[in-house]
């Protein structure tokens, strides 16, 4: 882990921060149960700027939150571009929304709201870059699920897959939650179609590139 003075000299080294993102985050703080799921300033960044890269056509976020990985991914988008958003708990969907609209990308988002394994076989629809942040022990399925419609050359990228450090212990003692995430990490590190990189960026990032 960083000590808070060089946490604190990467920040200031960042590009700062949108309003609207500004905003959201402190709504999220004033007003959600566990605001630390949002993905923040310095791994929002780090987003934003990954899908500037792929330049993607379309994107499927796993995970929606309040939506402020949504707005960064959103930014890398063609001009025709959709990325489709996936959050299961309805109360999310009036905040997520308005910060869309805010945000100027209401009309490339799909909100599909419910459960991910049952909408992804739904989406007819390749991604170029697939971002999964949604919950922990099913994240083996949700990679499963996904791995036929990420284009060859394309991008998945996976939020807390650290996962405060609980993937390091003993089998035997891990919950669901951390058994999920070290399975997934498992599973994509032996899987020979891809190129992987855990980066220990926050809770842990790992990225995935379809050979």
């Amino acid at each position: 882990m960083l000590a808070e003075d060089l946490k604190q000299y990467s920040i200031n080294h960042t590009s700062p921060e949108k309003n609207v993102l500004k905003e959201l985050s402190r709504e999220t703080f004033l007003r959600m149960m566990y605001p630390s799921m949002l993905a923040g300033h310095s791994q929002g960044k780090l987003l934003e700027l990954i899908s500037c890269m792929v330049k993607p056509s379309a994107i499927l976020e796993i995970g929606t939150f309040t939506g402020y990985s949504t707005i960064c991914l959103a930014k890398g988008l063609q001009g025709d571009g959709r990325i489709y958003t996936i959050e299961r708990n309805e109360e999310l969907e009036d905040t997520a929304l308005k910060y869309f609209t805010k945000a100027g990308i209401n009309k490339q988002v799909n909100f599909c709201l419910g459960e991910a394994a049952e909408i992804i076989p739904s989406i007819n629809e390749s991604f170029d870059l697939i971002y999964i942040d949604g919950d922990k022990k099913d994240y083996p399925q949700f990679y499963r699920l996904v791995m036929d419609k990420v284009k060859s050359g394309g991008w998945i990228i996976a939020d807390n897959v650290l996962w405060y450090g609980k993937v390091t212990g003993e089998s035997g003692s891990m919950d669901k939650d951390t058994k999920g995430i070290h399975e997934f990490n498992e599973i994509v590190n032996n899987d020979d179609r891809v190129e992987n990189l855990l980066l220990p960026v926050r809770d842990g990032l790992m990225l995935i590139r379809k050979i």
